[in-house]
């Protein structure tokens, strides 16, 4: 058994170290940064008439998830203590539609989070929230947004390479 492990380990051949993302492995704050500047330099690599594109009738349009994403960060968001925007309206999602304007609106709720989240003490995590009649606690909502946010990016990429925007990290 001792000359099979020495074999195996004499077969594996160490991998170059490979630099990960940005962000990437660095817990909560880093992974939140890493998601905002992918979905930003999606938003930006995306052409203005792709924002009005939708795989299928009755699918969200490319400004319609950006604008779903906003909406939930804030939502999601005010589950924690921080209130939504007053200007933050329930029908955006379908009446902000411009690159302009959805990229404004984007940033600002991914800095919203952001910034709620660096004010955090680790005891405020912990503490309980209800959402939707279910007990859950505030670091619960902010993997909840963070999972959104991923879910939706994937949709996003899915919607560039279907309409030949190629994201700008990947380089294919």
């Amino acid at each position: 058994m001792k000359k099979i492990l020495l074999l195996l380990c004499m077969c594996v051949t160490r991998m170059p170290a490979q630099t990960a993302p940005e962000g990437i492995w660095e817990g909560y704050d880093g992974e939140w940064k890493h998601v905002s500047s992918q979905l930003i330099a999606l938003a930006e690599a995306m052409p203005e008439d792709k924002f009005g594109w939708r795989p299928a009738a009755g699918v969200r349009s490319t400004s319609e998830v950006y604008m779903h994403i906003v909406i939930a960060n804030f939502g999601l968001l005010a589950y924690t203590g921080p209130k939504e925007p007053a200007d933050l309206k329930g029908d955006m999602e379908k009446s902000v539609t411009s690159k302009a304007e959805v990229i404004k609106w984007l940033k600002r709720s991914l800095d919203a989070v952001k910034t709620a989240h660096a004010s955090l003490k680790p005891a405020d995590l912990k503490r309980k929230v209800k959402i939707h009649g279910r007990d859950s606690s505030v670091d619960a909502m902010y993997l909840r947004i963070i999972i959104h946010a991923n879910e939706h990016m994937g949709q996003l990429i899915a919607y560039a390479r279907m309409t030949g925007v190629t994201p700008p990290w990947s380089g294919q």
